[in-house]
């Protein structure tokens, strides 16, 4: 059985996975900035404690929690996000960095804590969005957020790069429309063809697996536009 860290499991994708993998009898850590949810499962294989992934405090929090209670982490899976859907002109420069600060610099901290725990056949997997790949179709509103998701597309082959001898693996999968909380906030009104359930459970079999198959690569999970 694993030990996994999963972020953003307050709703979503990120609470159906937790559920998922502790079902399975794997130990998951669940971090979010809202943790009531996820304590509500009351389950023996859930850890959680509140957590803001832009915090210092908080960071080394979860340094303390793995220091002192894990010995080693299998899976690392950078699932927390924050998304602005507004236009260009009337985005701030804060608010630019408050989206950044999550999507990015979340990820690096986290990962950097992390990865002194992972065993060489460890993974690391980062969620990003269809609208962070090169090529994809983009949408106005989106600059923060789709910027932002591109960007840890390329650390991820930056970090496969640089770990390629010692591992962990790294991936990422780039998300298509999945009926979350989060879409309704980006496309109102739009109904997906992907239940925040069944891409949990598809998220689930690739962390534990795909990192034999792959390593510094982007898949696309997306079966529609947006």
């Amino acid at each position: 059985m694993a030990n996994v860290i999963i972020t953003g499991t307050s709703r979503g994708i990120g609470f159906e996975l937790a559920k998922l993998l502790a079902d399975d009898g794997h130990r998951v850590l669940a971090l979010s900035r809202n943790d009531s949810a996820i304590r509500s499962l009351n389950h023996q294989n859930i850890a959680s404690f509140p957590f803001d992934i832009s915090s210092p405090e908080d960071l080394n929090r979860l340094k303390d929690f793995l220091d002192s209670q894990w010995d080693k982490v299998d899976i690392l899976i950078n699932n927390a996000g924050k998304l602005l859907n507004r236009p260009f002109l009337e985005t701030t420069s804060k608010e630019f960095e408050e989206v950044f600060k999550v999507n990015v610099f979340g990820v690096v901290d986290v990962t950097r804590i992390v990865l002194p725990k992972m065993p060489k056949e460890g993974h690391v997997v980062t969620i990003s969005s269809m609208g962070g790949v090169q090529g994809s179709m983009k949408f106005p509103g989106l600059s923060a957020y789709s910027s932002s998701k591109g960007a840890v597309i390329t650390l991820t082959e930056l970090w496969s790069e640089e770990f390629k001898e010692t591992g962990p693996s790294f991936n990422v999968l780039a998300l298509g429309a999945v009926q979350t909380e989060m879409l309704e906030e980006a496309f109102p009104g739009y109904r997906a063809p992907t239940t925040a359930l069944e891409m949990a459970a598809y998220i689930k079999d690739f962390a534990l697996t795909g990192h034999h198959l792959y390593n510094g690569r982007l898949l696309q999970v997306s079966s529609s536009t947006p």
